[in-house]
């Protein structure tokens, strides 16, 4: 994972269609993703691959147990009619610093907000995380994790893609990289529409999604 960002936690694919987007990730990398959760109360549930150290993709849709009248549909403020990575994180040795820090340069990344989900093997997963609201709208810049006591999700023996690389794009990348910067870390950024993508090693051969 040389080259790859300091303090990768994870990568969010994000889809309107959660069973649709796992059997098209199967077929295309010939591997299953292990069912990660559900987000009780966000209408949400993901799946899970390793990218290898402690890094992972997350898949997350819409929760069809979680249908409700008068629920949003998730990600429905974002217009996502299609998976596309949405952003990432970054788990840093000390969030409460990594914060403090990157608002020192400039950078607010938004408070730690606790949330929660349970396994299917029914362990309940905490953590804090920097607010999805306040951060960069681009999805460029990482938002920022904290597992504290709970088993990181790759401690579940997930099923392994690694990742081989990863980047982004940004009509003005020389205005994003200074706070991607502010969080300690790096991201490669090219010219061009907002976006990110990441190519994975798998048994059908280097996989890029986006």
């Amino acid at each position: 994972m040389n080259g790859l960002p300091a303090y990768l936690d994870h990568l969010v694919l994000a889809t309107p269609d959660l069973a649709a987007t796992l059997a098209e990730f199967t077929r295309r990398t010939g591997v299953e993703p292990a069912p990660g959760g559900v987000h009780v109360g966000r209408g949400t549930r993901n799946h899970l691959v390793a990218l290898g150290g402690a890094g992972y993709l997350e898949i997350i849709g819409p929760d069809p147990d979680q249908a409700a009248p008068g629920r949003p549909k998730p990600f429905a403020s974002l217009g996502l009619t299609t998976a596309r990575i949405l952003t990432w994180a970054i788990a840093p040795p000390d969030l409460d610093a990594a914060i403090a820090a990157a608002r020192a340069q400039g950078y607010d990344p938004g408070p730690a907000k606790p949330m929660s989900r349970r396994r299917p093997d029914g362990t309940l997963l905490r953590w804090r995380l920097t607010d999805g609201d306040d951060a960069h709208p681009s999805g460029l810049v990482p938002f920022l994790i904290d597992w504290g006591g709970s088993p990181h999700p790759t401690d579940a023996g997930l099923p392994l893609t690694p990742l081989l690389a990863m980047s982004g794009s940004a009509p003005d990348p020389d205005a994003v990289r200074p706070l991607v910067r502010s969080l300690g870390t790096e991201l490669t950024l090219t010219e061009g529409p907002v976006g990110l993508s990441c190519t994975l090693d798998t048994p059908k051969g280097p996989v890029t999604l986006h």
